[in-house]
């Protein structure tokens, strides 16, 4: 695919990466990806933003065919699906210099292999002028990494966000516009990867909705290049905000079918009192629909059959990773079953670690349900929804 152009000093550069369907051997990506670089030119100097991965590096050489000088190659984010192929574009451009953040310095050296006098550190807010077109650095780091910096070209009012604002989605559209796949692909983007670091993005989509930045276009390095800007960033705003939603998560696992027999049952009593539930079969599930899901639940229920005594291994997955991702669920809660003696709630617990999180009284059976299982659940199912009208 050739360059593709956004505006009159900027072109789209990259792959599109059909067939991926694993990221960093565990993020599922069903709809492929892309890995875009972006090429801004002035009348005195042009600059690649970001390369691609070094799998696709093919790709990127023949759309630099007849640049022939590069002044810099400006790194937003050191992980290889944004840098990987930057020793060779130098290996190419020789005279080009690296811009990156203070904290990059070290990193690109140590990931990447470059030299650190081929680096020159750029501070928040720090501008380059191309001749009739400027950029300015912004540092954002911990989205994702400690070192993420984002791009402004004032003249074209274009954003440059590497992960941020992005989605794992192969297209050959350039823009999203009129792609109805790009919203929910981003808010699995947000889910499985952006979700941690929530407070600092609000941080940032406050810096950028200041006025100092009008922006006409956001352009990621996965996914297209977003045309309505309002659209990502109105959901950003609700993904990152405080609010959940009447929903309650049902990550489980069944081995004998106690567990899954619980799970009917708890998910028919909170429907009965107007509360929405999404079980997930651990052993089936997707963990980017899982995490889609964590973004608006306001309880989570781990629902794990004891493995000797503590819980089965797909529910240890599925409790780190929702320790991990952070959410802002309220409540939790355990229930399950087991053979002889139980670890399941402090174990799961153990792994969540969310301060100020609620945990109600687990429901752990011994052996098959009962008449006082059913009862037990269905307090549970009055309690949560008691806590979901309160909210």
């Amino acid at each position: 695919m050739n360059r593709r152009r956004l505006g009159p000093n900027i072109e789209w550069l990259g792959s599109i990466d059909w067939n991926r369907r694993l990221f960093d051997a565990l993020i599922p990506t069903p709809h492929g990806t892309s890995y875009n670089a972006y090429l801004v030119r002035g009348q005195d100097k042009t600059v690649l933003v970001d390369t691609v991965d070094p799998a696709k590096k093919d790709d990127l050489f023949h759309q630099l065919a007849g640049v022939e000088r590069l002044d810099a190659v400006i790194i937003q984010h050191v992980e290889q699906d944004h840098s990987g192929a930057l020793p060779d574009v130098l290996d190419r451009y020789p005279d080009a210099s690296v811009l990156a953040t203070p904290k990059a310095v070290s990193m690109i050296e140590d990931h990447l292999g470059v030299p650190a006098e081929r680096i020159t550190p750029v501070e928040d807010g720090e501008t380059l002028d191309l001749g009739g077109e400027k950029l300015e650095f912004l540092h954002a780091p911990w989205v994702h990494w400690p070192e993420t910096m984002l791009t402004y070209v004032r003249g074209q009012r274009v954003l440059l966000t590497c992960d941020l604002f992005g989605s794992h989605l192969a297209t050959s559209s350039l823009f999203a516009s009129g792609d109805d796949r790009m919203l929910p692909a981003a808010k699995r983007y947000f889910a499985e990867i952006m979700m941690p670091f929530s407070s600092a993005i609000r941080g940032y989509l406050n810096r950028l909705e200041s006025g100092r930045y009008p922006i006409e276009m956001i352009a990621p390095s996965h996914g297209p290049v977003v045309d309505s800007p309002e659209t990502i960033l109105s959901a950003y705003r609700r993904w990152t905000g405080d609010d959940t939603q009447n929903l309650v998560v049902i990550p489980y696992a069944t081995m004998h079918g106690s567990t899954g027999r619980m799970v009917d049952h708890l998910a028919s009593a909170l429907t009965e009192r107007q509360v929405a539930v999404q079980p997930f079969d651990m052993a089936i599930t997707d963990l980017g629909d899982l995490a889609m899901s964590l973004v608006d639940a306001r309880t989570v229920v781990f629902a794990a059959p004891a493995v000797l005594v503590g819980p089965h291994p797909a529910m240890v997955t599925a409790a780190y990773l929702v320790g991990a991702l952070r959410p802002k669920f309220r409540v939790a809660c355990v229930i399950g079953s087991y053979g002889w003696a139980c670890q399941t709630q402090e174990r799961i617990e153990s792994l969540v670690k969310r301060p100020n999180l609620e945990w109600l009284s687990p429901v752990l059976i011994k052996g098959q349900p009962r008449k006082e299982t059913w009862e037990a659940l269905d307090r549970l199912a009055d309690e949560i929804a008691d806590r979901h009208a309160a909210a």
